[in-house]
């Protein structure tokens, strides 16, 4: 019914920069907060960032002032900037969605399938 998509996980060295994006398909109403996640080895999945439809965002102290997220409403789709990158900063990224569907009208807790991003030192 719903599928989001990521692209754009990878491996840099520490002080680089990736961009993680991710775009919602299927029959989509409309979709409210949309978010990334990360979990690394041995840990729990945490909250990295997070925008509502709004553009009102919220990050993880460890990621403020490095990463930005933004969203195109217009095209379902959800971005993660990830700027001066440390090597605690690698982990499966994933995208989260928030999805009105219709037929009936529902609201789902949408996940993506995860993006590896590595960070070297």
């Amino acid at each position: 019914q719903v599928q989001l998509v990521e692209s754009g996980g990878g491996l840099v060295q520490a002080g680089g920069s990736l961009r993680l994006s991710c775009a919602a398909s299927g029959n989509i109403f409309s979709i409210g907060a949309m978010g990334w996640y990360r979990q690394a080895p041995g840990k729990q999945r945490e909250l990295v960032a997070r925008i509502t439809s709004g553009g009102s965002t919220t990050y993880a102290n460890s990621v403020k002032g490095r990463f930005t997220i933004s969203r195109d409403n217009a095209k379902n789709t959800v971005s993660l900037q990830m700027n001066s990158l440390k090597p605690e900063d690698t982990a499966d990224y994933y995208c989260n969605a928030a999805v009105v569907l219709l037929n009936p009208l529902r609201t789902l807790d949408a996940w993506g399938q995860g993006t590896l991003v590595t960070v070297s030192s």
